[in-house]
């Protein structure tokens, strides 16, 4: 096997990487927090352009037919630049779930970036406002209609109580809901690395005592603990989209957190009094990180599967 990521990822991550650094995205993550959804669907039919909507739907409904790690390669852009929207619930989850469903049709939509999807995985969903479709998903797949918008950490991240509606299929949830972990844990991982950069940017022009304060070695171990952090996660979402095993979805998404929200904690450290003001740029990374160690499986719940299959390993083998 061969454990990298193809030149052909490599050139979508750069395609992305354009494109969104062209753009002004905090802008239009401010405008999403406030309600005002414009500049993300522009941005949305952008992304869907160059097959971010589609990528994991089939090819028969107009998609890309993609892999598991095509979409983590996107996720993990789409957290580096801070991308608003409810991309986990329409680019992961959705094309898992409604597949082999009754609403499948949705999907030809979802591809060429007409339509978003949110999915409640328990009382409410992300962006249900701006959705065209919002669904529940437990022991059966079941469609939803938003109520009252709830306060997220995140103010980018507008969640939804959501009230159950009728069935639409019958289903094994658990597919879904690793695909959207390990989705959020790319996200994480680029966030991570987003709050990186700019930190070590920014300790190259802040001037202390005449002297940069990136010169400094305790500013600089700071620093270097994020990046082996990042550099350990990493390979772990890697090998989790190549594999899909529960317990490498797992690890990953720990792994993931951990690593972004040491990246977060060191960043407001490094930048000082502004890092906490909500009009500089940097808290945008921030309140995601914080929002999304707890989205899709806490890391605690995460370590307590991790714990249980390992348990269960171990019992197999004592047979």
């Amino acid at each position: 096997m061969r454990f990298g990521r193809t030149p052909e990822q490599h050139a979508f991550s750069e395609a992305l990487d354009d494109l969104l650094g062209a753009a002004d995205v905090p802008s239009a993550s401010r405008a999403w927090a406030a309600g005002d959804h414009s500049a993300g669907l522009k941005l949305w039919q952008r992304l869907a352009e160059l097959g971010v909507t589609g990528l994991l739907v089939p090819e028969e409904l107009g998609g890309m037919g993609a892999t598991p790690t095509d979409l983590t390669v996107a996720l993990e852009r789409l957290g580096y630049h801070g991308v608003p929207g409810p991309w986990i619930e329409s680019i992961a989850v959705a094309p898992r779930l409604l597949t082999d469903t009754p609403d499948a049709d949705l999907l030809e939509r979802l591809a060429a970036g007409e339509a978003l999807v949110s999915v409640a995985t328990g009382s409410r969903a992300l962006d249900a406002d701006v959705a065209e479709r919002t669904y529940a998903l437990g022991a059966t797949l079941r469609r939803a209609d938003p109520g009252s918008e709830q306060r997220s950490v995140d103010p980018t991240r507008r969640l939804f109580d959501v009230t159950i509606g009728e069935e639409v299929a019958t289903i094994d949830p658990a597919p879904a809901l690793d695909l959207g972990t390990l989705a959020c844990s790319a996200q994480l991982l680029g966030a991570g690395l987003r709050l990186l950069d700019d930190s070590v940017a920014y300790v190259k022009q802040r001037t202390q005592f005449g002297r940069p304060i990136g010169e400094f070695q305790a500013v600089k171990h700071l620093l270097a603990d994020v990046r082996v952090a990042l550099d350990f996660a990493a390979p772990l979402v890697h090998h989790a989209s190549l594999t899909l095993a529960p317990r490498d979805i797992s690890a990953a998404k720990v792994a993931a957190g951990d690593a972004a929200y040491l990246a977060s904690r060191t960043a407001l450290q490094v930048h000082g009094a502004i890092g906490y003001t909500r009009e500089f740029d940097l808290s945008l990374w921030i309140l995601k990180v914080r929002a999304l160690v707890g989205a899709w499986g806490t890391p605690a719940e995460h370590r307590a599967r991790i714990l249980a299959l390992l348990i269960d390993d171990r019992l197999v083998e004592a047979r």
